[in-house]
């Protein structure tokens, strides 16, 4: 059947999340005529509902946090602390979104760049609608991100539940907040509304808390939220949940512990998943994963040529640093001829609890998988100067070398200024040098990044460890 052609352009950006309006901007202004298309808010998940307003909340919990300790560090308040969560929300709706606005204004305002809202869908390879519209280019930028899992347990659909999107509306402060999920996003949302004052529960499926990470490191968090009496509930196998009078009952099976968790509010804080059941890819040749996600190769074109899928709709990373990476791979490969490649960088990414976790490179497990002979360096934060100045001293640093390249292969720093530290590492390892550079270098005191190079002089051999 003929469709009637609304537009002609030289690309189609579709999502305006972290890679799409970088993209859209850099082709307008080498002067391709570019549309853009955006179904919701502007910005995606970063601005509107993940890193930019949680790190708000993160900000404020922290303030309430700090308050409560002034005494231990000569400071004397007088009354009590309390927090008003309609100022906390709206001081997290100013900051993202002016963020939101700012950027539907530079997009509306880009020359050679024409702002289509409405959900996009594929009719054909070279074609896509928005609403009444059918716009056509040669070449087309998927940017559609992902949102929260909502799995499959028992009770649920009885059940009112919060995701990390629905927990930007909220505006008061839940009595107890039970969390599914013992991974980044449920561990930052537990430690925030338990700063707020709610009294929080996590429940977890496995046996350890982001069960990605290594056991010193999993261990270590748990202990650092349990300090501030966060429960903690592992082993959490055959959950179920149910409504009550007060609120939720969530059944579990931990191995320990009371079978039942009785809560006000209940939050899912499983895992993310692509938005892409209704781009209307079964339309195009454009092949997805059995999970949903685009596939694509090391510059990120799908199996159809002329398209390409960035961000976390494609399953190459799960951070706004990664989908703006994307962004780069791809118009350095089209605009610049540099032919950089998704395999080119390396992992890195933070826990922003308090203290944060800076990561970067393998973990421990992984490079004893790999056999290979390495060396470690690690230092607690009781040890590090500037971690004491702050009255701040949990956690830890750790640095693994290659015993024989003497290349940095990973590092984890948990602790105080742990997720700027690790740039000092991170940057080493892309610039393919040895970590005697890093070692010998002098760095300002008093600092946490100082302490870097103390750590890299004191390395023993990588064991293996229970």
């Amino acid at each position: 059947m003929d469709r009637a052609v609304t537009g002609q352009y030289s690309a189609i950006v579709i999502g305006t999340g972290q890679a799409g309006p970088s993209l859209a901007a850099k082709l307008a202004g080498a002067g391709q005529k570019v549309a853009i298309i955006e179904r919701a808010k502007f910005g995606g998940t970063c601005v509107n509902t993940g890193c930019i307003p949680t790190k708000t909340l993160v900000a404020s919990a922290r303030a309430a946090y700090i308050a409560r300790r002034a005494a231990d560090f000569g400071v004397m308040i007088d009354g009590s602390i309390s927090v008003d969560m309609k100022r906390v929300k709206a001081r997290k709706d100013q900051v993202s979104g002016a963020s939101r606005t700012g950027l539907e204004h530079r997009l509306k305002n880009t020359p050679n760049c024409t702002v289509y809202e409405g959900h996009a869908r594929f009719l054909s390879d070279r074609e896509v609608q928005v609403g009444d519209a059918v716009l056509t280019a040669e070449r087309i930028y998927i940017n559609t991100g992902g949102r929260a899992t909502v799995p499959a347990i028992s009770g649920l659909d009885q059940v009112p539940y919060l995701t990390n999107s629905s927990m930007m509306d909220v505006d008061f402060l839940p009595p107890h907040l039970v969390i599914i999920g013992g991974s980044y996003i449920g561990l930052e949302f537990a430690q925030m509304y338990r700063r707020f004052g709610s009294k929080v529960t996590i429940v977890e499926r496995g046996a350890r808390l982001i069960a990605r990470e290594d056991p010193a490191v999993c261990d270590a968090i748990r202990t650092i939220l349990e300090n501030e009496q966060i429960e903690v509930r592992l082993n959490a196998d055959c959950i179920a949940v149910a409504k009550t009078a007060e609120g939720v009952e969530v059944r579990v099976n931990c191995g320990s512990g009371d079978n039942t968790v009785h809560g006000s509010h209940l939050l899912l804080a499983v895992g993310r998943q692509p938005n892409t059941d209704d781009l209307g890819l079964e339309n195009t040749g454009i092949r997805r994963n059995r999970r949903g996600y685009i596939e694509v190769d090391d510059q990120l074109q799908t199996s159809v040529p002329g398209v390409w899928a960035m961000g976390d709709c494609n399953g190459r990373g799960a951070f706004t640093h990664t989908s703006y990476n994307d962004f780069e791979i791809v118009a350095a490969n089209l605009l610049d001829h540099d032919p950089r490649r998704v395999s080119d960088r390396i992992t890195a990414y933070a826990l922003y609890i308090d203290p944060p976790l800076g990561r970067a490179g393998m973990t421990e497990s992984e490079i004893l998988s790999s056999g290979r002979p390495a060396l470690v360096g690690a230092r607690p934060m009781t040890r590090v100067g500037r971690a004491n100045e702050k009255g701040e001293t949990q956690g830890f640093m750790r640095v693994t070398v290659d015993a024989e390249t003497k290349m940095i292969l990973g590092a984890a720093i948990l602790g105080v200024e742990g997720d700027e530290a690790i740039h000092c590492i991170l940057d080493v390892m892309y610039a393919k040098a040895p970590y005697t550079v890093l070692q010998r270098a002098m760095h300002i005191h008093p600092t946490v990044s100082e302490l870097i190079p103390t750590v890299l002089g004191e390395l023993k051999p990588l064991e293996k460890t229970t």
